[in-house]
């Protein structure tokens, strides 16, 4: 199998959660301790791990960094982290933390030259361009706002300027395990072969990740399967 596999961590009140359909009325606790899981998750052979900072997301600024600190203190996972990266000082507290990568979306969308400064100062091996969608439109600030961006023309702009690595959720598949917007995935690897594209949203069961993996899909996210139970873990690494 040749796609990464990215297991997520949610992050809300130091707890690990999951939110469905990013709703914040729609959460579900699944463990008191985020290190914890990040370790059972290192256990198990995974590498990377996906740390999404909800409470960040939603005050607009980087809440749960010591968290963040505490899963890369102890575990040896190529954390990338997301979720309320606003400013310069956000990203500077998430790589402070031992963040390999971090993830921006909002800022993308509402100041692009801002965002490509950063692109510059850090690298594009270490920003993952956000590009959370809702009905074919980029959605902002923890999804709670959708902005007039269309999905294509978006990445096609950063892929000129460079960008290398870009995770792509279907918000209304995310938490649903109704399966991947495998479609969407398609499309956007026949316009740029060579993305490091992360699908993320609506992954059920092994079966789906195959079909990524098959697809050519670079990345998969997936969190809510795992929790519940549904992903056989030896069968995939």
């Amino acid at each position: 199998m040749n796609i990464e596999l990215i297991p997520a961590i949610d992050i809300i009140n130091g707890q690990c959660v999951r939110l469905t359909k990013g709703d914040y009325a729609q959460k579900k606790v699944y463990n008191d301790d985020p290190v914890s899981v990040a370790k059972h998750f290192e256990h198990l052979g995974f590498k990377r791990l996906h740390v999404v900072d909800l409470d960040g997301a939603k005050s607009k600024h980087v809440v749960n960094d010591k968290v963040l600190k505490e899963i890369t203190e102890n575990t040896k996972l190529i954390v990338d982290f997301g979720g309320g990266i606003k400013s310069e000082e956000d990203i500077e507290k998430a790589f402070h933390a031992g963040a390999a990568m971090v993830t921006i979306g909002s800022v993308a969308v509402t100041h692009p030259e801002q965002f490509m400064k950063w692109v510059e100062k850090y690298g594009a091996d270490r920003l993952i361009l956000g590009a959370d969608v809702r009905n074919g439109k980029i959605s902002i600030n923890g999804w709670k706002e959708d902005s007039e961006e269309d999905l294509l023309p978006f990445l096609k702009q950063y892929v000129e300027k460079g960008i290398k690595k870009v995770l792509c959720t279907e918000i209304s598949k995310d938490g649903t395990l109704q399966g991947p917007a495998i479609k969407l995935y398609q499309e956007i690897m026949k316009e740029y072969p060579t993305l490091h594209l992360i699908a993320s949203g609506g992954v059920s069961s092994n079966k789906d990740i195959i079909e990524l993996d098959r697809l050519g899909i670079p990345a998969v996210v997936f969190g809510k399967a795992f929790y519940e139970g549904k992903i056989n873990i030896k069968e995939l690494l």
